[in-house]
């Protein structure tokens, strides 16, 4: 009996402590001066750098949607665009508000870029396995989610895909395979 009285005693204190603060509250938003905010925060500038800053881009990824069709997502990128920033975005999937609109990737959820580089407007793409396990439709739609996506980033001419090092012949929607991947040879892809 009295372990119940010292337990529910400490609850009550516990209850009565968690329901105040230390910190007073405000009705509206409180103006705090410049000189109070250390740390050169609210400076143009990166701090410790000399004159660095930190641009950003909008850049479109693209993703099946409900009517298995690649349709454009947007997603923010540092500027200058990099391949490979471009194509971590691609890989983390839809949003959870562009996954309820019917947004889904054919890309496989583990799959990693462990290089990508343009040259001469030709994407070259080291990704760490490969997509013919996903079946033909679903390979098909991840190679022109790669596809589309890697052209808007700057590699207008196509891309090549590789498995750890190993370029690989991509299917294209008419069932040949090709080396080269272009964003003609995926267009079927696309909304009507």
């Amino acid at each position: 009996m009295r372990k119940l009285r010292v337990i529910l005693v400490v609850l009550v204190g516990a209850v009565l402590l968690s329901s105040c603060t230390l910190i007073p509250t405000s009705k509206k938003p409180v103006f705090i001066p410049r000189r109070s905010v250390g740390l050169q925060l609210l400076n143009r500038n990166i701090p410790g750098t000399k004159g660095g800053r930190v641009r950003f881009k909008t850049q479109p990824v693209y993703f099946v949607d409900a009517t298995g069709h690649l349709a454009p997502a947007s997603r923010i990128v540092t500027a200058p665009v990099q391949l490979t920033s471009v194509l971590d975005q691609l890989i983390l999937g839809p949003t959870k508000i562009e996954s309820f609109a019917g947004y889904a990737s054919n890309l496989p959820s583990k799959l990693i870029v462990l290089q990508a580089t343009i040259t001469h407007k030709i994407g070259y793409i080291d990704i760490s396995e490969s997509l013919t396990g996903l079946g033909r439709a679903k390979e098909v739609l991840a190679i022109g989610q790669l596809v589309y996506t890697a052209s808007y980033a700057g590699a207008t001419r196509g891309i090549e895909i590789s498995v750890a090092g190993i370029t690989q012949q991509s299917v294209l929607p008419d069932r040949k395979f090709s080396k080269l991947v272009t964003a003609k040879d995926c267009a079927p892809l696309l909304e009507p």
